[in-house]
């Protein structure tokens, strides 16, 4: 990596803002009922902690719309985080403004400053740069450990670089060592899982991808599309239309660049969209008039496990159908045991593949897991992240 990191500076006596990516789960009664994003970040705080700074902390949470909203505070976070490091994590009850200026001006030495939701100000994703200043007026140096949120221009992601020098964080200088490795030089053979709904959302890394990978795998309802490019009738599946006929060039680029594309040969299908419907497995050939086709089938789950048990690099993003209901979440579990035994370097983003690996209890065997999902999509892309690009170079 050609970035700074936080082992090249030194944070003695200084005010350090933080930029994290706490935009978690959270229940009705403001409970968090996924904490991995926040633990993810310990490393980075215990270490400057430790090197005697001071910190100031800013995320965003959900998407609030014109202002504060009580239930994107990040107030229970503060409680959580303080939980978790051991020590008390003062709240802002704004990320700029006079109050919280005076109680970042007020911090010693291994304390913490939590501020309210950056994006309770239209300005943080406008990349503001008189918001960026009063950011930047918080501290005397920055750190980007939120990669998940570096592929946006923002205020407190790209625009705070014009006024303090800011280096990577632990977790961000992992994400770009595995996903670099991945896109640069990958160990092979090299097989990227890719599935989720639409073609749309992933075009440009799966084409992206057939310049790099040896072995492509195609699952999720956008597997439809590629069906429908095939000739296949696919009855009430979900399928796009107007994407045929990339699907159709992507088929026959996989062929030209000597890439083995792997689509399923059987799927489980229903006569509704519904955890409850009746559903029977049938080749993609035979899908009936009134069935939509909600995850992949046995021969398919064999198939696939089968192409990942010699890899070296997998990448996965998205599941292999709609995970959410146990009768069509069987495809996606099976990727999933299927990656966390193969003895490959495995990087794995979006949060449905994720929920998967928790789900069937193996999320620890796997090498990485990417808690930016859109970021990820796009550094596989091979498109340069705003967040990224502004750090210090070595």
């Amino acid at each position: 990596m050609n970035k700074k990191t936080i082992r090249d500076l030194d944070f003695k006596g200084k005010r350090v803002f933080v930029r994290v990516d706490y935009n978690v789960p959270m229940d009705k009664a403001g409970n968090i009922t996924d904490d991995t994003r926040i633990s993810a970040t310990l490393p980075t705080l215990r270490y400057l902690l430790d090197q005697g700074a001071a910190l100031v902390l800013a995320a965003h949470l959900g998407r609030p719309k014109g202002g504060p909203m009580a239930e994107f505070s990040l107030a229970p976070i503060a409680d959580h985080l303080a939980a978790l490091v051991g020590s008390s994590v003062a709240f802002a009850p704004d990320c700029v403004g006079e109050e919280t200026e005076s109680l970042a001006r007020a911090l010693a030495p291994g304390q913490i400053l939590m501020l309210e939701n950056l994006r309770f100000h239209a300005e943080e994703e406008k990349n503001d740069p008189v918001f960026a200043k009063k950011l930047a007026a918080l501290a005397d140096i920055a750190v980007n450990d939120a990669f998940g949120v570096s592929h946006r221009a923002h205020a407190s992601v790209e625009g705070i670089t014009k006024f303090l020098p800011t280096v990577a964080g632990f977790l961000m200088e992992k994400e770009l060592n595995f996903l670099g490795r991945a896109v640069t030089n990958p160990e092979r053979p090299y097989v990227a899982i890719i599935g989720g709904a639409k073609v749309t959302d992933k075009i440009g890394v799966i084409a992206n991808l057939l310049d790099k990978v040896d072995v492509l795998l195609i699952g999720g309802g956008m597997a439809n599309t590629f069906f429908s490019a095939q000739g296949h009738s696919i009855g009430k599946s979900l399928v796009e239309a107007d994407k045929i006929s990339l699907a159709k060039d992507l088929i026959e680029q996989a062929k030209e660049k000597g890439v083995t594309l792997l689509l399923p040969t059987d799927v489980v299908v229903a006569d509704k969209f519904s955890a409850d419907a009746s559903y029977r497995t049938t080749s993609v050939d035979s899908i009936g008039p009134e069935e939509m086709a909600l995850d992949i089938g046995s021969i398919s789950s064999t198939a696939f496990a089968n192409a990942v048990r010699d890899a070296k690099t997998i990448v996965w993003n998205g599941p292999m159908g709609v995970f959410e209901m146990d009768a069509f979440a069987k495809g996606t579990e099976a990727v999933a045991r299927a990656v966390a035994n193969s003895h490959a370097v495995s990087i794995v983003g979006g949060g449905d593949s994720v929920a998967a690996l928790e789900k069937v209890g193996l999320a620890d065997q796997i090498t990485h897991i990417s808690t930016g999902g859109g970021a990820s999509l796009e550094f596989l892309e091979g498109k340069v992240l705003p967040g990224v690009a502004a750090l210090l170079d070595k």
